[in-house]
């Protein structure tokens, strides 16, 4: 089943890449840090892979 044009999908945390800084920021405080699971409420695997894309994007200069 197709999604509508106009509405657009949004994607689950293990689909995030290193380019989707505005949805990682998110998960990052003001200071840097990478929120924990308790607050985020994601799976571990989930928080495994938005905590390496986040660094994948620091390392590339993407996000502070």
């Amino acid at each position: 089943m197709e999604q509508p044009a106009d509405k657009p999908r949004s994607k689950k945390p293990d689909e995030y890449t290193f380019l989707d800084t505005e949805l990682l920021t998110r998960h990052v405080t003001d200071t840097g840090k990478i929120l924990p699971r308790r607050i985020t409420h994601f799976t571990a695997k989930e928080q495994r892979h938005v905590t390496k894309t986040i660094k994948r994007a620091r390392s590339l200069l993407l996000m502070k």
